[in-house]
């Protein structure tokens, strides 16, 4: 069970002294060619990571999160998929632009990915070992000897017991939460600049989720890396992120530093969901949950596409469409890193 309770001593952010983007992603849209119709998945997506910084991206299934994220590695399958507009910068340059031999020796190796089903992305018939090693013989060229010391070093830096003995058995052999952590091995493999990890903890159980989120945060301060945590659940990343930015229907409804967001949400469906989270101090209360679903991404609402599902929704929200606006305290004084795509933040933020 998670509680939401925050302390009220807050941490200055790992990146706070580099003030230059490792990450800018800039007005990212994305869509899919499909037999229904135009699936637009990403529609105009902006946000920043700075080395050794933490942004959780969160929102339901279906927001938008691992397309972007699949956007941002150049692992797309296009067609269906199509990138009409937008930009994605890494320390400047934009990969979008990139050939795609440039842009191969980026990923891997100065950005690399975690993904979320650690048993589908690995390779079944070879071993971990093998498959760990690989990372090392084709980016500098290391005979299998020196590949296999390597692995045996990864897993013992990811807290893999007896990695010397386990380091030629095969993904099967190992449990979730071991797979997770080879996942993260070869991610560190090159030691990149910034890591995205797209729902490292899903079908982990509590104790371990704990467990492989502590690794990861031990390993961003030991590299100073940045890291993207895409996720559904607000209680994963209470401690271990700097900011958050909130996704529904392919776009980003609310940002803001992570306790700050915690603490005062300014748009209705950040609301209902930290509300939907269990609380210790609710025990034996019914659980709240948002009304209906998702909007399907070939027939969005006009409007704010969350408007069918909020309780707040008036005339405006079903005919126009918020633009993610800086949001201030009652006095007018702007609130650093927050912004609300709603039409009536102020009321959520404040009333």
């Amino acid at each position: 069970m998670t509680t939401i309770e925050k302390s009220a001593d807050v941490p200055a952010p790992r990146g706070a002294g580099d003030a230059s983007p490792l990450l800018e992603v800039r007005d990212l849209h994305v869509e899919f060619h499909t037999r229904e119709g135009v699936a637009k998945a990403v529609n105009g997506v902006n946000y920043t990571v700075a080395a050794g910084e933490t942004l959780a991206v969160l929102g339901e299934s279906g927001s938008g999160k691992s397309v972007t994220a699949q956007a941002i590695m150049g692992i797309l399958d296009m067609p269906p998929g199509r990138i009409p507009k937008g930009e994605v910068l890494f320390r400047g340059e934009d990969m979008l632009k990139m050939p795609n031999e440039e842009r191969r020796k980026i990923r891997g190796r100065k950005i690399a990915m975690i993904f979320q089903d650690a048993l589908s992305s690995l390779n079944p018939v070879l071993s971990v070992g093998y498959q760990l090693g690989e990372m090392f013989r084709v980016h500098q060229g290391l005979s299998r000897k020196e590949a296999k010391a390597k692995s045996i070093e990864l897993m013992d830096r990811v807290k893999i017991p007896a990695a010397r003995q386990r380091v030629d058995d095969f993904p099967h052999q190992f449990s979730g939460g071991m797979r997770q952590r080879i996942m993260i091995a070869m991610a560190l493999a090159l030691e990149p600049d910034l890591i995205i990890a797209d729902e490292p903890t899903t079908a982990l159980d509590v104790t371990v989720q704990a467990q492989v989120m502590d690794l990861l945060a031990e390993l961003q301060r030991e590299y100073n890396m940045g890291l993207i945590l895409i996720t559904h659940d607000l209680g994963v990343v209470a401690d271990v992120a700097d900011k958050i930015a909130v996704m529904y229907a392919g776009r980003i409804v609310e940002t803001a530093p992570v306790h700050e967001l915690y603490k005062r949400p300014a748009h209705p469906y950040t609301r209902g969901l930290l509300e939907s989270i269990p609380r210790l101090d609710q025990k034996g209360q019914e659980l709240y949950a948002i009304k209906g679903l998702p909007p399907n991404l070939l027939h969005v609402p006009s409007g704010c596409a969350f408007n069918p599902r909020c309780p707040k929704a008036q005339d405006i929200c079903r005919t126009d469409i918020p633009a993610l606006l800086p949001v201030s305290e009652q006095d007018g004084a702007e609130l650093p890193g927050r912004g609300s795509a709603c039409h009536f933040w102020k009321e959520t933020i404040h009333g």
